[in-house]
C-alpha cells in the first residue's frame, strides 16, 4: 500500500509495559511516547505505533558513477540514481554528509517521490542501480524496500550504502531486496564507536557476517581513516585479520581519506600515505582486493589479479582506464575469477555528477 501522506506504517516495534513503544529497527531501541521522535528523526511515535515520517520524501536525486558508493566490484563505470533522506541513526562526529543526516528539518526534504517514480526515472536515465546513500537507509527502510521492489520489476538493481547498525530480524527483510551494499566499519574498537559515533561496534560486525554467510548481497566495506582515532597498525591489523577470519579474501575494503568537516574541524585531513600503508597492511594480512579512496592512487585504485598480480582494471578516483577483464570476468593472462558482478564490457559513465529533479 502507498500512501500519499510522508508517514507511513511500520513492522518492527512493540508497546512497553510503562506505556511507551520501542522502535526495534536499530540497536538502539528507542523508546517514544505519543509525538515523539527516534534519535534517528524520521521514525516517530503517531496513534500509540511507530511510523516513517519521510515515506516518499528526499534530500535529493543525483546520478553518480557506481565507484562513488564505493564499490569497484560491481557493475563498474555504470550510472547509480541516488539518494537520501534526513536523519541518522548513528551521531558520528566526523560525518560527512552532516547537512543531510543531522538535519532536523522536514524542509530537507525538498523531492517527493514514489518508489515507482524512482524506479521509472532510473530506467528512463540508463542506470543499472538505484542507491540508497547519503544517510544511512536503514532508518528509511520502509521506503528503500519499496522502492527496490519497484526497481527490481524494471530490471534496475539496489544497492544500500550503510553503516551495518541494525538489528537481526528487520535486517533480513531488508536485504532481501537489496542487490549490493557498501558497509561503512568505521573502525574496529567499542572506544572509537562509543566516543565519536554514539554507536557500538559489535552489531555492525554480526551484519558483516550476516551478510557473507546468509546472503548472495555483493558488498564491500569503507573504512574512513582519521588521523590518530583509529589509524594505528596495530588497529588496521586486528581489523583486516578479523575480515579475513570472518569474512573470507575475496570482500573488498576501501581505505578512505578524512577531511576536517561537522564537530572535527580542527583534525588534520588523512596523508595520501595513510591510505597506502592500510592498503598494504591488508594485502599482508591475505586480503585479495584493498584500496584507496578519496585521492588520486592510480595504483592504490585499480583491480590487480590475486593470483598472478595482473592489472585488470584501472582506476583513477572515478574513472575508469583499461580494462582487461575477459568476458566472463576472468583474469586474461592465469583465468583466475574475479569476485564480483561483470558485464561482458564497462559502462562509461565516468566521474560525472548530474543531479536530477523528480517530477511530481
Amino acid at each position: 500500500m502507498i500512501l500519499e501522506s510522508s508517514s507511513y506504517p511500520t513492522e518492527y516495534w512493540h508497546k512497553c509495559e510503562d506505556g511507551r513503544v520501542q522502535c526495534d529497527v536499530c540497536p538502539r531501541e528507542c523508546k517514544l511516547r505519543e509525538g515523539q521522535r527516534g534519535l534517528c528523526f524520521v521514525r516517530a511515535c503517531e496513534g500509540g505505533e511507530i511510523v516513517l515520517t519521510s515515506y516518499g520524501r528526499s534530500s535529493g536525486f543525483c546520478v553518480d558513477p557506481i565507484e562513488k558508493k564505493p564499490l569497484n566490484h560491481f557493475l563498474p563505470g555504470t550510472p547509480v540514481l541516488s539518494f537520501g533522506t534526513a536523519g541518522c541513526n548513528l551521531s558520528c562526529r566526523f560525518c560527512q554528509n552532516w547537512d543531510m543526516s543531522k538535519s532536523r528539518e522536514m524542509d530537507t526534504l525538498a523531492s517527493s517521490a514514489m518508489p515507482e517514480a524512482i524506479a521509472h526515472k532510473a530506467k528512463a536515465l540508463g542506470c543499472r542501480s538505484v542507491a540508497f546513500t547519503y544517510n544511512d537507509p536503514v532508518i528509511f527502510m520502509e521506503y528503500a524496500v519499496d522502492t527496490a521492489i519497484a526497481c527490481r520489476e524494471q530490471g534496475i538493481k539496489s544497492v544500500a550504502v550503510t553503516a551495518g547498525y541494525i538489528m537481526p530480524e528487520p535486517r533480513e527483510h531488508f536485504y532481501r531486496y537489496m542487490d549490493a551494499a557498501n558497509v561503512d566499519l568505521k573502525a574496529f574498537s567499542e572506544r572509537f564507536y562509543k566516543k565519536l559515533t554514539s554507536g557500538s561496534l559489535a552489531p555492525v560486525l554480526d551484519t558483516l557476517v550476516y551478510l557473507k554467510h546468509e546472503t548472495s548481497v555483493w558488498f564491500e566495506l569503507t573504512n574512513l581513516l582519521i588521523p590518530g582515532e583509529n589509524d594505528s597498525d596495530e588497529e588496521l591489523h586486528q581489523m583486516t585479520q578479523w575480515i579475513m577470519d570472518n569474512l573470507g579474501p575475496d570482500v573488498p575494503i576501501h581505505f578512505t581519506a578524512f577531511h576536517p568537516d561537522y564537530k572535527m574541524l580542527q583534525t588534520p585531513p588523512t596523508p595520501p600515505a595513510t591510505l597506502t600503508r592500510a592498503r598494504k597492511i591488508a594485502l599482508e594480512n591475505g586480503l585479495q582486493f584493498a584500496y584507496t579512496g578519496n585521492v588520486h592512487d592510480s595504483h592504490g585504485g585499480s583491480t590487480w589479479c590475486h593470483h598472478c598480480g595482473e592489472l585488470l582494471i584501472v582506476r583513477d578516483w572515478y574513472q575508469l582506464g583499461a580494462w582487461r577483464l575477459t568476458e566472463d570476468g576472468r583474469c586474461p593472462e592465469c583465468n583466475t575469477p574475479c569476485p564480483g558482478v561483470f558485464e561482458p564490457l564497462p559502462g562509461n559513465w565516468g566521474p560525472r555528477r548530474q543531479p536530477v529533479l523528480m517530477a511530481l
